[in-house]
């Protein structure tokens, strides 16, 4: 029987012996952000950025009440191609440093079936801050095989506008929209994390 939601955040609660919200600190080895657009018709394009930050806390008797605050540096944008890469970071696109980071804030969460729920949040990228909604889903919650300790997996998605942020070179002809697919895996903090 498929375990819902609410039903194996308290199971994890009992068997950890947690209060009902939980602290989650993200793995930033297996969790990414990738991306895709519309390259001028002729091919879709796609790129990733890994090394997050942030946290979870997850309610398990009110999973509406959980939030989540992530944020990576847009340097860490990986293409496959070095020059587009450093196009990217240009001025025509992000003019990004270093320490120029994207940063998500939930603000809403809305339990929509057994595993999944929108939850909306503010993104800041390209030093512009707007509300989007990511489709998620729970694949899993429960004590990791290797490291002993409670752990989350979580995917989600979202289309972006580009033109939104202040990154829209060539758009119409390079799609305007790009196709954001997330995959984070998050372990429970340790009590000095907490």
């Amino acid at each position: 029987m498929k375990t819902t939601l609410l039903a194996a955040a308290l199971s994890l609660a009992t068997a950890t012996g947690a209060l009902a919200a939980d602290k989650y600190v993200l793995d930033p080895s297996h969790s990414q952000i990738l991306f895709s657009y519309n390259h001028l018709g002729f091919s879709t394009t796609h790129g990733m950025f890994s090394g997050f930050e942030g946290e979870i806390v997850f309610d398990a008797e009110n999973p509406a009440a959980s939030s989540v605050n992530v944020s990576l540096p847009v340097t860490s944008m990986i293409t496959g191609w070095a020059p587009r890469e450093e196009h990217f970071m240009s001025a025509d696109f992000f003019g990004a440093d270093d320490a120029e980071l994207v940063s998500f804030t939930s603000t809403g969460i809305e339990v929509t079936g057994e595993d999944t729920a929108l939850i909306t949040g503010d993104l800041t990228l390209n030093g512009i801050t707007k509300s989007v909604v990511l489709d998620a889903h729970l694949n899993q919650l429960g004590q990791h095989p290797m490291a002993q300790k409670p752990w989350a997996g979580f995917d989600a998605t979202a289309t972006l506008k580009r033109s939104d942020f202040g990154v829209d070179m060539f758009a119409p002809y390079v799609s305007d929209e790009v196709q954001v697919s997330i995959s984070i895996e998050a372990m429970q903090a340790d009590e000095s994390d907490s």
